[in-house]
Parts: structure tokens; sequence; C-alpha cells
């Protein structure tokens, strides 16, 4: 049997959770009284429809506060979200949820899921351990198995006049992209959701329910590291239990954490940019006629569902108090750093609110700002671009079989989570 003491005890093993590190702070729900005093992004209104609350937020109160979550803020214009997202200095990423939950300051510059947890000067090589898998010509090697996979997909949805694009199409995408990466199991898909919902979703469950949640996924990732320790393969897994930073090798907490951070972003964000991309050309015939006529126009429309429909707001801590536009931030704060509501400022984008198309310049901020920007930013496109390809070419006709049952996902991860679409395929 092939032993690693790095990864004979869970990373979380032996913490106690009637004791747990770090600051808890009382679980706050309902309605909001007022979003520029009292916001929240688990409420319903904010997942079924943020822009609107953005925008007038933007014009009269365009860095909101709220004492929800312990304390936070939340930047509306493109300016604000840019600068802290820079700021290294005075904003931390030792945790990117923002919950009810802050981890002790002690855990930075590494954070629980490095490299985007992390702060410089480690997160610089942390980050760059992760490059070789995701550049441009590593990525086009995953190209034609996502395009096998999505066809796969749709000929499963045969027969149907309504199908669940969502729940049978986009969330498996990224979900069998990943899995193959990693070396896990493409079946444990369903588990692989939970783990997203518990994380991303869940941030005012019980804070037993919470632990019990990231012990189920960290007893998960030691299990697959185990498998690869045994049977050793040419995935991202295995480089991760091999790779040195320092002379050194990585800590069980950096391999696993690294791990959780690529199932879980790698899995959400994505697919929630199909999902969303799907909705608009459900609902915007125009919009879908011009992309079957014009197929090299993807690119483009590609760019603009992001930017419009950008699903990442990450968060920061503030490091010490400090004064930031007007407004005076405490130690510990959260910011909400919306790159959603950057995308749709008005002082930074023509026709901010329009999704146009064709739209030529588009520096849209979807896949983030300064350090932390996507290290997957060319692996995200490449299954966006090929899910819509093949979509619209064996669907060149769909709308929306019934827009009031589709529901979007709660937190900072923004993206359909049910989306029925009715569907006329193509001929063959």
């Amino acid at each position: 049997m092939t032993t690693d003491e790095r990864f004979v005890r869970s990373p979380r093993e032996g913490i106690d959770p009637e004791t747990p590190l770090g600051v808890r702070n009382e679980i706050v729900v309902g309605p909001v009284t007022d979003w520029a005093t009292d916001f929240s992004h688990t409420e319903p209104e904010w997942a079924a429809d943020p822009y609107p609350i953005q925008d007038e937020l933007r014009e009269r109160c365009p860095i909101a506060h709220t004492e929800r979550f312990g304390g936070g803020w939340l930047p509306t214009r493109y300016e604000d979200v840019a600068a802290i997202a820079y700021d290294t200095e005075r904003f931390s990423s030792r945790a990117v949820v923002m919950a009810n939950f802050r981890p002790p300051k002690e855990t930075a510059p590494v954070g629980g899921v490095p490299p985007i947890s992390s702060d410089p000067p480690f997160h610089h090589d942390a980050r760059k351990l992760l490059l070789p898998a995701f550049t441009k010509t590593a990525v086009s090697r995953r190209e034609a198995a996502t395009r096998a996979l999505c066809h796969e997909l749709i000929d499963a949805l045969a027969g149907q006049d309504v199908v669940e694009a969502a729940h049978d199409y986009a969330q498996h995408i990224p979900m069998r992209v990943i899995a193959d990466m990693l070396g896990f199991p493409p079946e444990d898909g369903r588990k692989f959701r939970g783990f997203i919902e518990g994380a991303l979703e869940g941030v005012n469950l019980p804070p037993e329910q919470r632990m019990a949640n990231m012990d189920a996924l960290f007893d998960y990732l030691l299990d697959q590291i185990h498998d690869h320790l045994e049977r050793p393969r040419d995935d991202l897994t295995t480089y991760l239990i091999n790779a040195e930073l320092y002379g050194q090798k990585l800590t069980s907490g950096h391999v696993a954490g690294t791990i959780a951070l690529l199932l879980i972003a790698g899995i959400d964000t994505t697919w929630s940019a199909i999902g969303a991309s799907l909705w608009h050309l459900a609902k915007t015939p125009a919009d879908r006629r011009r992309l079957v006529a014009e197929p090299e126009l993807l690119p483009t429309a590609m760019e603009e569902f992001l930017r419009a429909y950008a699903p990442v707001t990450m968060a920061r801590l503030v490091k010490e108090d400090t004064s930031f536009n007007g407004v005076e931030m405490r130690a510990e704060d959260w910011i909400l750093l919306s790159f959603p509501a950057a995308n749709r400022d008005p002082a930074h984008f023509d026709r901010a609110g329009e999704v146009v198309i064709d739209r030529e310049v588009n520096r849209h901020v979807a896949f983030g700002l300064g350090i932390h920007r996507c290290v997957g930013s060319h692996l995200a496109r490449m299954e966006l671009r090929v899910a819509l390809e093949v979509w619209l070419e064996r669907f060149p006709e769909f709308s929306l079989a019934d827009p009031e049952a589709v529901t979007w996902a709660t937190g900072q991860v923004r993206g359909p989570r049910t989306l029925p679409l009715r569907v006329t395929p193509a001929a063959r």
C-alpha cells in the first residue's frame, strides 16, 4: 500500500466543532428593508434579478452597507470594484465567500483554498503551479472531448419537446471536464452538485450544517487523493500531490484546498454562464436567429453574455480600519466585490443595461481583476463556446417553456438552476 504521511489524516480532522477557530456571527435572514443599509446576496429578490437593485444603488448609494454577516460593504461602481480588486495591501482574500464565519487571520497568506484564498507573496507562487494546466494549448486538447460530450447530452434529450437545459445540459459539461482533469469518477456528478450547493448557496445554514458539508467535501477529496496515491496517473490531482513549493511538497491542506477550489469554482461558474446564455437566447429570438445565421459572431456574442450575465461575485476582508472613497471600513468587514455590477456600470460601458451581441469593444471583468483574475478563463471560454455551438446546431429554434419556472442560484455565483426550454431539433 502506498503511504504519504501528509494524507494520513483529513486536513480538517482534529478540529473541535464546538470551539472552532475564527469568528462566527449571528445568522440574519429575511426581507431586506433598505438595500443601501441592509443588503443581502442570499435573499430571493437578489437571486431573481439583482441588476435593478445594483443600478439603483449605483445612483443612490454606490457603496452600500449591511450589518448582516457581521458587517460588510457592496461597491457597485466599476472604479470602486477595480480599486479594491487591485488593492492587496488593505484587502485580504483569505475568505472569498461572504458568510457568517471569518477564518482566523493566521490562515493568511495561504487561506483554505489556494490560490484564490491566498494573499501576496504566497499567491504568486501558488497560482504559478496551476498555470500549465490552463494554457490555451492545454485547453485546446480538451475541446474535441467536450464537443462530443455536448452531442451526447443532447442525444439523451431525443423525443422531448421540453428539456431541462440547466440540469440536463449546462451543468454536466463543466462537471465532466473538471472530473476528467482531476481524474475523478465522472459518475460522481451528483456529489459535485451537493458540494457546490453546500459551499456557495448554504452560507446561512446553521454552523454545524456548514461544517458537516465541508467535512463531507474534504472526506471525499481525501478518498480521491488516496486513490491517486495507490494508482498515480497523468492528471491534475497526481500533479498536485507531487508538486513542490519552496523545495518542499505541498501540504495536505494546500493539495485538498486547491482541488476543492477547482471542483467548486471550476464547475458552478461555467455551468452558470452556459445556462444564462441559453436563457438569454431563449427569450430573445432576434439574437438567437442571428447567431444561427451568423455562427462566426458567436465568440463576440459570448463575451457580451459574460459581461451582461457575469456569474461571479467575490469577497474580500478589510485588513485594518480604513477609509475608502468616503466610507469608514472596519477591520474584518466583508467586501462583496460584485463583478456583475461593475460590468453594468454606464460610466464604463455604453448601453450598459442592454445585451449587444455584436459589441466590438468589451473589456468586461467577468473573470475578475487583479492578481486573482480567473486562472481558468481559457477553459471556461472553450466550454461556453462549444456548449453554445453544439446547442445552436442541434436546436436552432428554442424558447422558454415557462418563464416563471426559471429559477436562479442564490449566493455569489448566479446562474439558472432550472431552465425548461421548448426545443425544435434540427434536421440531421
